[in-house]
């Protein structure tokens, strides 16, 4: 009777879910050419806790995903990963909802259309903040290690396009694991503001 009941209920899930349309926004491919040398991006690199509520575009968003989480070569990520479980997972949070990047096909899957930049408003600088990057992982050792590549990656982006960005621990974690729905051990572990 139990596993009747479960079958059931899967079954009004799965059905539920095949009736909403998913959306999938593909993104411009990355340019993968040019920027400054690197020991000049090294010494740009900073944190500026200012923004303008200027979007990025897709152009931008992408190379900064590509940065972050993309595949550089061969599967393997523009980061290092433990054992190269490829655990991490990166969600671009903008005020027409949440999207979880997908390297693999460069785009992004949208997993709420909600407003949820509120979950990281509680500094009045996040007020003007067009994307926040929310890197969520499944392993309490390794997952944070590959979140601090990942940022690391796009501070590095941000330096040599001029844009601002601010690595944050500030925020609802709570909150925006129950709005995104998050399964299986996954875990917001930090977030990262970035804009004009």
């Amino acid at each position: 009777m139990k596993n009747g009941i479960k079958l059931i209920a899967a079954f009004m899930l799965v059905a539920g879910t095949a009736c909403a349309e998913p959306i999938v926004k593909k993104l411009p491919e990355p340019v993968l050419e040019g920027g400054r040398p690197l020991m000049e991006v090294f010494k740009e690199r900073k944190t500026v806790r200012k923004f303008s509520s200027r979007p990025l575009d897709d152009q931008t968003l992408s190379e900064i995903l590509w940065s972050a989480w993309g595949i550089s070569h061969n599967g393997k990520r523009t980061i290092p990963t433990a054992k190269n479980e490829q655990n991490l997972k990166v969600y671009v949070i903008r005020s027409d909802g949440a999207w979880l990047y997908d390297a693999k096909d460069n785009a992004l899957l949208r997993v709420s259309d909600k407003n949820l930049m509120p979950y990281f408003n509680q500094q009045n600088f996040m007020k003007a903040v067009p994307v926040n990057l929310l890197y969520t992982g499944s392993d309490a050792k390794y997952s944070p290690m590959h979140a601090g590549s990942a940022y690391q990656n796009v501070g590095l982006y941000a330096a040599d396009k001029g844009l601002h960005n601010v690595v944050r621990g500030y925020f609802d974690a709570d909150g925006i694991k129950k709005a995104l729905n998050l399964q299986d051990g996954e875990e917001p572990l930090i977030s990262q503001a970035i804009g004009w």
